[in-house]
């Protein structure tokens, strides 16, 4: 098996762990992730820290879905296709767009967040 194989199913495992595909992956990957990322970004103010725990949260997700294609990509496919600019703007773009779906769902009530969630941020 070609290293380009193996290493493009290892980024998708690994993408696949960050993304938000996995039930279990924001308990035990992101939020540690997200909280750590708070904590270093409070460390320029104390405000910034949900805002820092949001932002690597979310950035977690987007890190997990383009690592997740770009290494299904190398795994699956016969020729090693270069990692352009281009589809990484395309990969967060339609990261963005998960996000955005995602947001307008709970804002509509088609998605709903438990209560514990919306009383930690105050609302």
């Amino acid at each position: 098996m070609e290293a380009r194989r193996v290493k493009g199913g290892l980024l998708a495992v690994i993408g696949f762990v960050l993304s938000p595909l996995s039930w279990w992956n924001d308990l035990v990957v992101n939020l540690p992730l997200a909280y750590a990322f708070g904590v270093a970004v409070s460390l320029i103010s104390r405000q910034w820290f949900l805002p820092g725990v949001i932002a690597g949260y979310w950035l977690t997700n987007v890190v997990g879905f383009v690592l997740l294609h770009k290494g299904a990509v190398d795994a699956i496919s016969s020729e090693a296709e270069p990692y352009t600019t281009g589809r990484l703007a395309k990969d967060f773009f339609i990261s963005v767009g998960y996000t955005v779906l995602v947001v307008l769902l709970v804002w509509y009530g088609l998605l709903s967040v438990p209560e514990e969630i919306l009383a930690a941020l105050g609302r």
